[in-house]
């Protein structure tokens, strides 16, 4: 079982309703749960189905040497990357907001 997080933007009602009948909304658009790997995955695809127009970003507990791993989906400033191993997140200039082609989302 891992820890996770999602934060969501401007996800729609029926996605946010969702979201909390699995986990639990401690703030506006932001979930915690703990659930196992296939859990997530499931978690993961209807959050991919279901954003529309906004945004969301899942972040799970792992034996990395960060702790965590994450993805993300939907139109976003902030882009994962890795360097030398590590897991970053790059700023794209305001103008350069892009939709991410993540495989999984």
């Amino acid at each position: 079982m891992e820890m996770l997080v999602i934060v969501t933007e401007n996800a729609p009602p029926r996605l946010r309703g969702r979201l909390a009948v699995w986990c639990l909304e401690v703030r506006a658009g932001v979930y915690v749960g703990k659930y196992s790997r296939k859990v997530r995955e499931m978690i993961w695809d209807q959050i991919a189905y279901g954003i529309e127009e906004g945004s969301a970003v899942l972040a799970w507990s792992t034996n990395t040497e960060e702790g965590f791993d994450l993805l993300t989906c939907g139109k976003n400033r902030r882009i994962p990357i890795e360097f030398d191993g590590a897991k970053l997140v790059e700023f794209l200039p305001p103008d350069e907001v892009i939709e991410i082609e993540d495989p999984n989302c």
